[in-house]
């Protein structure tokens, strides 16, 4: 399925909302939340990271992923938690006036 602009953002710091994930972490996150829905490809992934990190709305270290390799792990800033409650509230208004349309005669 194809983004809306700006969409990706969104999604991946509703994935870093709970816990910091490293970026194949956050890919399996939006598609399992989607149920296979989205699915989101590598590079346009990390751009968005990158993007949101230099934006300060998250940072990163590097870890230890669950199959013991090395992976860059990302987390929320206090100003991507603004951002996160904010996008989202935008986004539900959205949806909501999307589907009104989409239900009118």
């Amino acid at each position: 399925m194809e983004l809306l602009q700006g969409t990706l953002d969104l999604l991946v710091l509703r994935a870093l909302a709970k816990e910091a994930r490293h970026g194949y972490d956050v890919a399996g996150w939006i598609r399992d939340t989607t149920d296979g829905t989205i699915l989101v490809e590598d590079r346009a992934l990390y751009v968005a990271l990158h993007r949101l990190e230099d934006r300060g709305l998250v940072e990163s270290e590097w870890g230890v992923s669950e199959n013991n390799r090395r992976a860059r792990y990302y987390r929320l800033t206090r100003s991507g938690r603004r951002e996160l409650a904010a996008r989202m509230v935008d986004w539900k208004s959205y949806a909501a006036a999307v589907a009104k349309v989409l239900r009118s005669t």
